[in-house]
């Protein structure tokens, strides 16, 4: 089965730059757990790259998934939201049938 792999947005890199997190020697980590209210769950966290990880690079920062995620991440797109009510990471996930309102969990 040919994955298409996802993308990371130019604003998603630059908040890792603000983050400083290459300069820890971490990575944006893009994982998928069961879980969640719809049943499966988006885990985002700095951590140091795996050898079996996808790497996607941009502006010397870094954003890693496993092999076991990839497959539920295939043609999404990660990006770096900021509303009044906060600022995170988002996917948007074309993969995914439904999801609740946390936006970190998912149905497929």
């Amino acid at each position: 089965m040919l994955t298409i792999p996802p993308k990371v947005t130019t604003r998603a890199f630059e908040r890792l730059a603000e983050i400083g997190a290459a300069a820890q020697g971490k990575a944006l980590r893009i994982a998928v757990e069961g879980g969640g209210c719809s049943g499966f769950q988006y885990e985002i966290d700095l951590d140091e790259p795996k050898e079996d990880d996808l790497v996607l690079s941009d502006q010397g920062e870094t954003v890693v998934i496993d092999a076991v995620s990839l497959p539920f991440l295939a043609d999404a797109t990660i990006d770096f939201s900021e509303e009044l009510i906060g600022a995170r990471f988002v996917i948007e996930n074309p993969n995914a049938a439904s999801s609740c309102g946390c936006g970190t969990s998912f149905s497929m």
